[in-house]
């Protein structure tokens, strides 16, 4: 699959191939990510969470609409961050490496994740 098309000269045996692998790395991709971001944002809910609990007294009182809307305007780029991770996805994998990417997956998920809940927490800290 990894391969050209026999016939080199039909541009549209390449665009038809193209097109096959890349739908196959996309499901591969989908079927990889989606799931996990479910941990991802309840990774970044927790860090929240945390911030709301130990600073309960006076987070209280900074509760208001307007935070909250500011909080789910941060859950929203904060999910279209984690789709960057598609692109790196399937350039791996067109680039043959996709056997050892499926290992080396987990390491993104890992530090993207954490490097996520980073940003949340200094934000966070600094809205509570």
């Amino acid at each position: 699959m990894d391969e050209l098309p026999e016939d080199h000269d039909d541009p549209s045996a390449f665009r038809g191939g193209f097109v096959s692998r890349l739908s196959t790395y996309t499901a591969h991709a989908l079927r990889y990510w989606e799931p996990r971001r479910l941990v991802y944002n309840a990774v970044l809910a927790c860090v929240v969470v945390a911030h709301v609990v130990i600073a309960w007294p006076s987070s209280r009182e900074k509760l208001s609409f307007d935070l909250l809307l500011g909080l789910f305007m941060l859950a929203v780029l904060a999910n279209v961050a984690y789709c960057a991770v598609y692109l790196a996805d399937l350039f791996v994998q067109f680039s043959g490496l996709h056997v050892a990417w499926r290992r080396g997956r987990v390491v993104v998920l890992i530090v993207g994740t954490a490097f996520a809940a980073t940003i949340a927490h200094f934000v966070v800290q600094g809205n509570l």
